[in-house]
């Protein structure tokens, strides 16, 4: 027997017995217990502590002794599943149904469910009335371009891969929220509770975590528990025993600005805590974090957990078309010029578009024999909130790409900024979280841009002020 078979048949013995799938902790034991893996190696693989792993091992072993009727353990379940097994081959050309141990299976069912290596089933979709749904948060759903291979990576990661957190990141107007609004409809089934939360208007994380767990036990408030840290281990235990599905909105709110990307507001680094348990602790759900930088947790944790995942947005290319056909813009032969400009960002390319459209009656061609940018008050204000947030340090080097007409090399700014290679070496991974450089590769050695809409606005905004 392979993985896929061992996981295939002990999935369907569990939930012959408990109604419930194999969740990944229980597969880890599974495989691991196949291969003679000691608990604290099978832990590792698991992503969790060794006492967690022998708890769930000991009730894992109790429900296949009792649908097995005898004693199942880590030292004999490789040559007790090898016994069955041949047990239901040779029984499946004479009988309906299977007897193992205590219970009765379905060959043809045995048989008939395809599972991913080392992976069990993704469980039975729920029906509307089976899905609990707060998405109060939520803004109204907007038209939505391209975008399918960003939908087919999420859908992967959460519902095959079982997902644990992920980051959607992109510069402000780039479509964070309208990709996870159009990502609910095709997951929400594969989960019992479904939750979207907005940051704007930065909460603390003990009223964030009342007002999730509130929902997810419908407790009274009073029965609640009073401190953060209790709040945040019922949480994880709601997780656990449930497959829910959390969205944070804009958490950009509750971190810093003058600082490099990722750090958080004073009163506000208890979120660290949050990402960092909800990134490492074994459960069965999801949450989903839309920000215009990664916080520095989530960083960290995605390059050392493959539970946890980073999307970032860039803009839609050549689907941008349908943004400026549904504005009214003529000469479509035009348009690619004005989405590369623009970089593909849905919102940018909307407020130029109505900006043709009653200026120029929709012609593209009459605005761009200009040769201008066109930036406006709206999408002014979009870049200051985002630009506002930069340190020092920060604004020195956008200043110093947006001077020089061709790309900046590192040995550049180090001519031209007054910056060590240390603080050089911070700023621009910042810089890069926050989506505001553009990065190519050229003759072995990194070059980094800005967007003609950035360079705009950092010259006039930025660099005449001296910095």
């Amino acid at each position: 027997m392979d993985s896929e078979e061992i996981l295939k048949f002990a999935d369907n013995l569990v939930f012959a017995k408990t109604g419930k799938h194999l969740d990944n902790v229980q597969e880890a034991i599974l495989i691991g217990a196949w291969q003679g893996q000691k608990y604290p190696k099978i832990a590792e693989e698991a992503h969790c502590s060794e006492g967690h792993a022998r708890d769930v091992a000991s009730e894992l072993w109790k429900i296949l002794s009792d649908v097995l009727g005898e004693a199942v353990n880590k030292s004999n379940f490789k040559s007790t599943l090898k016994r069955q097994q041949f047990s239901i081959v040779s029984s499946h050309y004479w009988k309906d149904t299977v007897q193992i141990g205590n219970v009765n299976i379905c060959p043809e069912t045995l048989q008939s469910i395809n599972f991913t290596k080392t992976r069990s089933p993704s469980p039975p979709e729920n029906t509307e009335s089976q899905i609990r749904q707060d998405l109060r948060d939520a803004p109204d759903i907007s038209s939505f371009y391209g975008r399918t291979s960003e939908l087919a990576t999420l859908q992967q990661w959460i519902v095959h891969d079982r997902t644990r957190l992920v980051a959607i990141l992109g510069i402000s107007g780039i479509g964070k929220t309208n990709l996870a609004l159009h990502l609910l409809p095709q997951i929400q089934h594969q989960f019992e509770y479904v939750i979207w939360r907005s940051l704007g208007t930065s909460p603390t994380l003990h009223n964030t975590l009342k007002s999730l767990i509130k929902f997810l036990s419908n407790l009274p408030e009073t029965e609640l528990p009073a401190s953060t840290d209790e709040l945040l281990s019922l949480l994880i235990d709601k997780l656990r025993s449930h497959r829910c599905l959390i969205i944070l909105d804009d958490v950009q709110t509750i971190l810093s600005s003058g600082q490099i990307a990722g750090n958080y507001r004073p009163e506000y680094e208890n979120y660290s805590t949050l990402f960092k348990r909800i990134g490492e602790t074994c459960h069965n759900s999801c949450l989903i974090v839309n920000s215009w930088e990664s916080p520095r947790e989530i960083v960290a944790l995605n390059r050392e957990n493959t539970r946890v995942h980073t999307l970032r947005l860039d803009g839609l290319g050549a689907a941008a078309g349908e943004i400026l056909r549904e504005k009214g813009l003529l000469e479509p032969e035009k348009w690619e010029t004005l989405i590369n400009t623009y970089r593909g960002n849905p919102l940018w390319l909307k407020i130029v578009a109505a900006m043709i459209q009653e200026l120029f009656g929709g012609r593209v061609a009459e605005f761009l024999k200009y040769d201008t940018l066109f930036l406006g008050d709206e999408l002014k204000a979009r870049l200051q909130q985002q630009c506002d947030r930069l340190s020092e340090l920060e604004k020195q080097v956008m200043c110093c790409i947006a001077n020089e007409i061709e790309p900046v090399a590192i040995s550049q700014f180090l001519e031209n900024v007054q910056l060590s290679p240390d603080d050089l070496f911070n700023v621009l991974p910042s810089l890069g979280n926050r989506a505001l450089i553009e990065k190519e590769e050229q003759d072995n050695q990194a070059l980094f841009s800005l967007s003609p809409v950035l360079r705009q606005f950092v010259k006039t905004e930025y660099c005449r002020e001296g910095r």
